[in-house]
């Protein structure tokens, strides 16, 4: 697209784009059993905290009753 750049100061800071290099870094590690089950255990305490704060949460979510009597202080029947 844009073949032209801008002079850069530093010639290497332009030249990073277009660096590839050709060491591949080494495998990923498998995970221990101890390591996976801490894992699975973080993502099931997780799980379980928001679905409880969901379950007991949808109570006050939900509208209340209205009354059917309005609710007035003893004072204003006295007048």
């Amino acid at each position: 697209m844009f073949l032209r750049r801008e002079p850069v100061p530093f010639a290497f800071v332009s030249e990073a784009d277009r660096f590839r290099s050709n060491v591949t870094p080494p495998p990923r590690e498998r995970l221990g059993r101890t390591q996976l089950l801490a894992r699975t255990l973080v993502g099931l305490t997780v799980v379980a905290g928001l679905a409880g704060s969901l379950l007991l949460g949808m109570p006050a979510l939900q509208p209340s009753k209205v009354p059917e009597k309005s609710q007035q202080s003893e004072a204003s029947q006295g007048r």
